[in-house]
């Protein structure tokens, strides 16, 4: 299950589904124990380890945030090695004003952009999928 290279293919095949809930970034720093929670993402760095979740549970939890954004899930598999895909996509989102944090899984990419700029950021994909 390699998935799809071919930049015209993923472009042309794009699917995009908006998931539920508002989502920040947190960190805590290297030396402090994970807290117990389910993020959509973890990721450990030298300055401490981030995490991506709902902004319920870092209010649950006293966690500092940034970044109130929604989850966007690109239906398509994309190959990690894939070229240009995020290239194309944040470039598109750029020229609407628009910054985001992509996110590679195995299977999907998914798109974290600034709360409230959700449909902007589906109307693009659309329009790029449909050119």
């Amino acid at each position: 299950m390699s998935g799809e290279t071919n930049l015209d293919e993923l472009i042309r095949s794009l699917s995009a589904v908006l998931a539920e809930g508002l989502y920040v970034f947190a960190t805590v720093q290297s030396d402090q124990p994970l807290p117990d929670i389910e993020p959509r993402m973890i990721f450990r760095e030298s300055e401490g380890t981030t995490f991506i979740l709902l902004k319920s549970e870092a209010d649950k939890l006293g966690l500092a945030y940034e970044f109130p954004c929604r989850m966007i899930t690109l239906n398509i598999h994309s190959s990690l090695d894939a070229v240009g895909f995020m290239a194309r996509i944040a470039t598109e989102l750029a020229k609407r004003d628009m910054g985001v944090n992509p996110v590679s899984g195995f299977f999907h990419d998914h798109l974290f952009v600034p709360d409230g700029r959700e449909q902007d950021a589906m109307n693009a994909l659309r329009e790029m999928s449909q050119s």
